[in-house]
């Protein structure tokens, strides 16, 4: 019993970093609010700076200082990103305007533009 409680709690604070499906920029500052150091670890696609890909995963992992060092651990999280275009078009490559993805990037680019007339 006592160890469900421990493994439970455990899912609770890892629930808290989730920052799958956000802007790189916006997991940057959410993880390190966190107290994580964000760092890349995989990015598909070049279309995109990094600030504006989306996070496709993350890992928690602690780097142990040196030996012998008066320093702490560091508490990283390891994201992976896409940085390709949103929908693709005839000269980018993207997500399929018919895909659960491509309905999503069209929709939220047709509000960002309808939004940033106003």
């Amino acid at each position: 019993m006592a160890a469900l409680a421990i493994s439970g709690s455990g899912m609770a604070a890892a629930a808290g970093t989730d920052v799958t499906g956000q802007k790189y920029s916006d997991a940057q500052s959410a993880l390190s609010s966190a107290g994580f150091k964000p760092v890349v670890d995989t990015v598909a696609g070049d279309q995109n700076a990094w600030p504006d890909c989306v996070v496709t995963r993350t890992q928690k992992r602690t780097v142990q200082p040196p030996a012998n060092s008066s320093g702490s651990a560091t508490n990283e999280m390891l994201v992976s990103l896409n940085c390709e275009a949103g929908v693709a078009s005839a000269t980018k490559p993207g997500n399929s305007a018919a895909s659960p993805e491509g309905k999503a990037a069209a929709a939220a680019a047709a509000k960002k533009s309808s939004g940033g007339s106003s």
